[in-house]
């Protein structure tokens, strides 16, 4: 099936500002909260919100076969598990409703009124229920600051980082979408020259710079997925900040790797790009330091180049202050071979499964994806516009994650993920 909804040239009768994120080419998939306090799945031209449930009980996506309940639901598990025919199938069709050329919705003010909602009327929600979330460790350079810092300068990598796509299993119950807060977290942690650990808040707070893709149900358990067949059991993907509290996690992650200090909260942006949506701005990644073994092989363009920037804002000033800006496209392992690696000892995916990509870093120091490089495990001081400084996140500090692709012909963005950090939890 053609990707109709990609071209280039195509207009809309909305108005869309100019550099917007979301021109008509984009057409994400989202969940929000309507004026009436109902529910709809959605996508989202330019500054408006697009309800998706009220469109196909208005008879707009006929000939398409989809249940009379798919877009009126709570998550777009059900609707991803459809299947890429679908996805493209409806993409398509939202193109061609909102084109400049098709008058059918356009004038139609009755309609009109039913479907589109402006930014302000509305209230983004999960886009998926995630039943599963994995957190990669994918960026060669993030490993080899962190290895770095901690570990042997002249053997920063661990044997096996270069064989295989690293990663963990993760909390999916406090991912949250854009705009809820997060309490600073609390526990074990032991202090620079101690013998025994200490309870308190985390005192090295930060952030991580990552993307993460969902996926449709996509194998029975026993069944790997082939990493040529991988992008198609890829919905799309959103902006995700990992946090990340750096001192509980030094002293817990040995032997079994992170816990406390980073199951307390993830944020995603509330848009998911389609992978359809990417597909003009593909490149390659880095090319393998060692021999893969056959199942990690690809071949082509797998990896796409995304433009990201971290900004942090304290609570009083009155303009943030962009510390990172790094590009999707430093990753080492890519999502093909992340997924393949995920499945080839026969884990069963499910639709709405979260994959991380690990924090993202780029080969110089402004392109690095966490507090802990930019201030070099707290031996440097990132300083802000209003005049304060910061080695780590402080209480009230708010971060923002953005991300975008641009070429000649149009720009595909994700909007933001933003986060305010709030003090240690008090009952």
């Amino acid at each position: 099936m053609s990707l109709a909804a990609n071209d280039p040239s195509r207009e809309s009768w909305l108005d869309i500002p100019d550099n917007s994120d979301f021109p008509i080419q984009n057409i994400p998939f989202g969940v929000f909260l309507t004026r009436d306090d109902i529910i709809t799945i959605g996508t989202r031209i330019g500054d408006y919100a697009i309800d998706l449930g009220a469109l196909h009980q208005l008879g707009y996506f006929e000939g398409i076969p989809l249940t009379d309940d798919i877009f009126l639901q709570d998550t777009l598990n059900d609707f991803i598990a459809d299947g890429r025919k679908t996805w493209r199938s409806v993409r398509n069709r939202i193109a061609e409703i909102f084109d400049i050329k098709n008058d059918t919705l356009k004038n139609n003010e009755k309609d009109r009124e039913t479907v589109l909602f402006t930014l302000d009327e509305i209230e983004m929600q999960m886009p998926v229920e995630v039943g599963d979330y994995t957190d990669f460790y994918s960026s060669k350079e993030h490993a080899t600051n962190v290895g770095k810092m901690f570990r042997d300068p002249d053997n920063a990598l661990l044997p096996n980082w270069l064989h295989i796509p690293v990663g963990y299993h993760g909390r999916s119950s406090s991912i949250v979408p854009s705009g809820i807060p997060l309490h600073r977290p609390q526990g074990q942690k032991l202090p620079k020259g101690a013998d025994e650990p200490i309870f308190g808040p985390s005192r090295l707070l930060d952030f991580e710079l990552e993307m993460a893709f969902i996926t449709t149900a996509s194998n029975h358990l026993g069944e790997p997925i082939p990493i040529e067949e991988a992008e198609s059991y890829i919905f799309g993907m959103v902006l995700f900040n990992d946090w990340s509290a750096r001192d509980l996690q030094k002293w817990e992650y040995v032997p079994l790797g992170p816990f406390l200090g980073k199951n307390f909260g993830s944020s995603v942006s509330p848009w998911i790009v389609t992978l359809d949506a990417l597909e003009p701005f593909r490149v390659e990644g880095p090319k393998p330091v060692k021999e893969l073994l056959p199942y990690l092989k690809t071949k082509g363009k797998k990896s796409f180049d995304i433009d990201l920037e971290v900004a942090i804002k304290p609570e009083n000033a009155d303009e943030e202050t962009v510390v990172s800006n790094s590009n999707f496209k430093y990753m080492y392992w890519n999502m093909s071979q992340q997924l393949a690696h995920h499945t080839v000892n026969g884990c069963n995916v499910r639709s709405g499964d979260m994959m991380a990509s690990g924090t993202i870093s780029g080969p110089t120091p402004d392109s690095y994806g966490s507090m802990l490089e930019l201030s070099w495990g707290g031996s440097k001081i990132v300083k802000l516009k209003n005049g304060e400084e910061r080695k780590f996140i402080e209480d009230n500090d708010t971060v923002i994650l953005r991300g975008h692709c641009q070429n000649h012909e149009v720009r595909i963005g994700f909007g933001e993920v933003t986060t305010k950090i709030l003090p240690v939890f008090k009952s």
